[in-house]
């Protein structure tokens, strides 16, 4: 979690050294007039600058000043928020003060305002007299675009746009590779630019052919207002629309992701050790590329039971409780290519990533309802003809049911025909895991004659025989612990046992899913934080550039609250204009994303975590929102 915060902490600083830039250029551009009294009364461009540099030095060691002493204390916070989310063991928190943290971030905001410096220099080193002068009395120039062209390049973006929606949701399946997914990017992007562009050109034309409303209150004033400084609103609009969608999106997926291995947790560890051995090992065999030799004994083993290999190498049995062991059959005779028959073609040309050479597993009946049982889940039944199909994992589960959806499907087994039971496939599971992962288990009946070379797996599953945490923790450590005899009798003899216990299953996950949650958590408020900053300091600028409208609008008979009215439809039409298509953005981001994460996370949990966002978003959207209007309202205030 620490490496990764690392590299997104760069990206983070790039971010806010950008904001901080902005926001230094909105300020130095309200004190032009400041500047050029200075240069009246003598005060060369040097001097300028060197005022300028000891106030940023003085503004940014108080800035970094306060910012460390909340960071320290808000980051103990932050600490004991996420794991209460995820419900970690607390008991050995404490205080926590990071010195590598702490100049990391001396050293970010040290370059940020080195850039901040150089940019200051560069600007007052071009800055004449007559300019300053008359700063407040220059207008941006305002090019007029024709609402022909620009309602042809809002239905170009639009066409795009809807495009790339498509792209990501229907199509989403082709979008296999990283590389694939850049186009859908730039599309959205480009198409996000060129709508806000041609919104400015025709918006205010199709507005004046109504004139209830053109003429109605101060809405000629708010929407000439709007079309004001159009060359930097459609960048500015642009990329704060962007980065809103990216927090509603981050947040929305990645607390949806928390509910949804939260949930996963409780209904996919339901005892407290699963363990499996490979069943008939051969003399030779490949993993990871490299050809390993076995010996006569690990051959041997590899015949006989989990329990008996347990026994044989010092574990005592009293230690567990509700022992459950079963085989699990392989067989080349049934591959995923075989179990599809004749619509492998179909499955083929919409899922070609697929491995379709993968021998499929089979369980006998009784076997997995022995494990059903211990488990708490749903047990069935089968006649000597029929099959079944067990799978969790959405996305396999919808390809499997391809084949099963006729009705008629069947498979031959160990030379005898069945048909299946169901048209889809039934949930359920063997082996424990952070979430749904069962890609396909097939259930046969009992008379079904397997061979006892055709076992592939033996599996245990049990719970441990303890009354309290501590006691659960010493039996675990016997399987996991490199100390304990049990281990150290399996590595003399070169035994394979592989497992995984309920305790080491949550720690894990919840590692897994903090440092996701945190990130996103981090990386979302950030960009909430920068395009509410952005915006906020853009509308203040236009308040204070537009002081002279708002005295004349005085002088014409609009008293006060007209006055306040307008100026707050004015901000609330500017906050919520990239917000609105933020949000269109992030309907489909999210399901792109869920989409991604199948078996992650679920479409169920997304409520909550929408609704989180909303109110996370509504907090710090809306208070910088309120901030910028009673800003705005201070400065437009008659003296």
């Amino acid at each position: 979690m620490i490496t990764t915060l690392g590299f997104v902490s760069v990206f983070v600083a790039v971010v806010l050294g950008l904001l901080i830039v902005y926001a230094n250029n909105f300020l130095i551009n309200r004190r032009k007039k400041e500047f050029g009294i200075y240069m009246t009364l003598g005060m060369g461009r040097k001097q300028i600058s060197k005022i300028i540099l000891m106030e940023t030095i003085f503004v940014g060691v108080i800035s970094l000043a306060v910012g460390l002493i909340i960071g320290i204390f808000a980051s103990q916070f932050m600490s004991i928020l996420v794991a209460k989310m995820f419900e970690a063991d607390m008991s050995e928190f404490q205080f926590v003060f990071s010195k590598d943290a702490c100049v990391k971030t001396c050293i970010y905001f040290a370059v940020m305002y080195f850039a901040v410096i150089i940019f200051n220099t560069i600007a007052v080193s071009r800055y004449k007299l007559i300019n300053l002068l008359n700063a407040n009395k220059k207008n941006e120039q305002v090019k007029i675009k024709n609402p022909i062209v620009s309602i042809l390049i809002f239905i170009i973006g639009a066409s795009i746009l809807g495009y790339a929606y498509w792209k990501v949701t229907a199509d989403a399946q082709s979008l296999d590779r990283a590389e694939k997914i850049i186009p859908p990017i730039m599309m959205g992007i480009v198409s996000t630019v060129l709508i806000f562009w041609s919104l400015s050109g025709f918006i205010l034309q199709i507005i004046q052919k109504n004139k209830k409303i053109y003429l109605k209150d101060t809405n000629m004033f708010v929407l000439r207002q709007m079309n004001n400084k159009i060359n930097t609103n459609t960048v500015s609009m642009s990329v704060i629309c962007l980065m809103l969608f990216m927090t509603i999106s981050i947040l929305s997926t990645s607390l949806a992701l928390r509910n949804t291995m939260q949930k996963d947790l409780i209904d996919m560890t339901p005892v407290d050790v699963n363990l499996y051995k490979t069943a008939n090992l051969p003399e030779t065999y490949t993993q990871y590329g490299r050809t390993i030799t076995t010996t006569k004994e690990q051959r041997e083993d590899s015949k006989i039971s989990i329990q008996e290999t347990m026994i044989n190498n010092k574990f005592d049995m009293d230690n567990l409780k509700d022992v459950v062991e079963i085989p699990l059959y392989a067989t080349n005779e049934i591959t995923m290519e075989k179990f599809f028959g004749d619509k492998i073609d179909e499955v083929k040309a919409k899922f070609a990533m697929l491995s379709y050479n993968t021998a499929e597993q089979i369980v006998k009946i009784s076997d997995y309802n022995k494990i059903a049982r211990l488990y708490g889940i749903q047990q069935y039944e089968l006649e000597d003809d029929e099959f079944m199909v067990l799978c969790d994992f959405d996305n396999m589960e919808q390809i499997r049911n391809m084949a099963l959806s006729d009705g008629k499907h069947k498979l031959t087994i160990a030379g005898k025909e069945y048909k299946s039971k169901y048209n889809e496939c039934k949930e359920g599971f063997i082996v424990m895991s952070t979430n749904h992962t069962n890609t396909g288990i097939i259930l046969v009946p009992d008379n079904c004659e397997l061979k006892e070379n055709e076992k592939e797996r033996y599996l245990l599953a049990a719970n441990f025989n303890a009354n309290t945490d501590e006691e659960k923790e010493k039996i675990r450590e016997m399987f996991e612990s490199g100390d304990s005899c049990f281990v150290q009798s399996l590595n003399e003899k070169g035994i394979q046992l592989d497992g995984m216990t309920k305790i080491s299953i949550i720690q894990s996950s919840t590692g897994l899913a903090t440092i996701i949650t945190f990130i996103a958590i981090y990386l979302g408020i950030i960009f909430l934080i920068a395009s509410s900053a952005i915006l906020a300091l853009k509308q203040l600028t236009e308040s204070s550039d537009n002081k002279q409208r708002y005295t004349i609008l005085r002088k014409i008979g609009c008293d006060e609250k007209i006055i306040n009215r307008s100026l707050f439809r004015q901000i609330g039409i500017f906050f919520g204009l990239p917000m609105v298509l933020a949000i269109i953005h992030s309907i489909f981001g999210i399901q792109f994303a869920l989409e991604t994460m199948a078996g992650l996370a679920s479409k169920e949990d997304l409520l909550p975590s929408i609704v989180a966002t909303v109110i996370i978003i509504g907090i710090i959207y809306g208070s910088y929102f309120l901030a910028t209007y009673f800003g705005s309202k201070n400065i437009i205030k008659e003296k």
